[in-house]
């Protein structure tokens, strides 16, 4: 008979946590209890927890979040940290080990999961979105979602490797050695892109937002040209540096329409357009002459193809070949979480960290 461990921490014991409160804007610092744990479920002691989009989406309570999501709750997703204690049928890591973690809990048994395609599952839920998550002390996921880290790689770099994944799967979803990049809106996701096409030997990369900080960032990262989309007209940009050809890749980042459209018509024929960004609005697109005359290939991302994302994630990260220092911008402590947010808002940073 196998023997179940006893309880290190208990219901009875609260934790620090940014609970999403109420439906509206903003996010309270509350005492929580410590999630309970089930026999394949490991607790982990967060050590780090990085601000996505999703989250800005989440506290300014906009139209994706209020029909997404059920206040209260503790949100955020983007984490590393500690095992603190595992289920008694847990067997792949054990307390001590350093991990993050795949975000998208799947069902494991739809077509797509049978498939090797789980990252696309039918039926998938993501901690800190339709479950408690990580902006906390602690926070508790199934097993079989949790990937090690080495313990030399900082916590906040380690906590930024979600993110980093949907950049690896947007970009190496294709050829890109010998091939020229265009990324279209310079988040921290599209700045991760860039330093990644660069590591994958794309021969020119472009980049392209509104935001002069974030496209002094994206120079970091190693964009060969960055381009002000405000200041100068995308498409005559693309022309020149391509001498006419346009560009062989588009990674897709920024959602806004006029910048999607400007993505397509600047595709050289037989090219691919990857898109990461989430449009809020239905987005008119050309398809006659900027899709299927050219002959593009067009494709949706979402997630991380478990686990092979995350193993070029790490490998990337281990040879250092992508140099993340430069977009982590901004830390601060969990209670200072307000500035965080804010500057996110106003676009003013990279990568922003909150530790618990």
């Amino acid at each position: 008979m196998t023997k179940i461990k006893k309880r290190v921490l208990t219901m009875a014991e609260k934790m620090k946590a940014l609970v999403k409160h109420h439906a509206g804007k903003g996010a309270k610092l509350e005492n929580v209890p410590v999630p309970e744990i089930g026999p394949k479920e490991v607790l982990i002691e967060v050590k780090a927890a990085s601000i996505c989009g999703t989250d800005l989406h989440i506290y300014e309570w906009d139209a994706w979040a209020s029909s997404r999501v059920k206040p209260p709750y503790v949100f955020g997703h983007e984490f590393s940290g500690v095992v603190k204690e595992t289920g008694h049928l847990v067997t792949n890591v054990k307390p001590g080990d350093h991990v993050s973690a795949e975000t998208h809990i799947v069902c494991g048994h739809c077509a797509q999961c049978m498939t090797g395609k789980a990252h696309i599952c039918q039926d998938t839920e993501i901690i800190g979105v339709d479950r408690d998550g990580c902006f906390a002390e602690y926070v508790s996921l199934p097993a079989e979602n949790l990937w090690i880290n080495d313990p030399d790689l900082p916590f906040e770099e380690a906590s930024i490797q979600e993110p980093f994944g949907n950049a690896v799967h947007t970009v190496l979803e294709g050829e890109i050695a010998g091939k020229s990049v265009a990324v279209i809106g310079c988040g921290p996701i599209g700045l991760m892109a860039v330093g990644i096409a660069k590591a994958s030997g794309a021969s020119n990369v472009l980049a392209f937002d509104l935001n002069p900080y974030r496209l002094e960032l994206a120079g970091l990262m190693g964009a060969d040209h960055t381009i002000h989309s405000g200041g100068q007209d995308p498409l005559i940009e693309v022309d020149r540096i391509t001498k006419g050809q346009g560009v062989d890749v588009v990674c897709e980042m920024s959602g806004h329409p006029v910048a999607m459209n400007q993505g397509f018509k600047m595709a050289t024929n037989g090219g691919r357009v990857s898109i990461l960004s989430l449009p809020s609005k239905p987005v008119e697109i050309d398809v006659t002459n900027d899709i299927v005359f050219k002959g593009l290939t067009v494709q949706g991302i979402t997630g991380r193809k478990m686990f092979q994302t995350w193993q070029q994630t790490a490998g990337l990260l281990r040879s250092g070949q992508v140099d993340v220092t430069p977009i982590m911008t901004h830390t601060f402590a969990m209670e200072d979480f307000e500035q965080g947010f804010d500057l996110m808002m106003e676009g003013n940073c990279g990568k922003v960290v909150l530790i618990p």
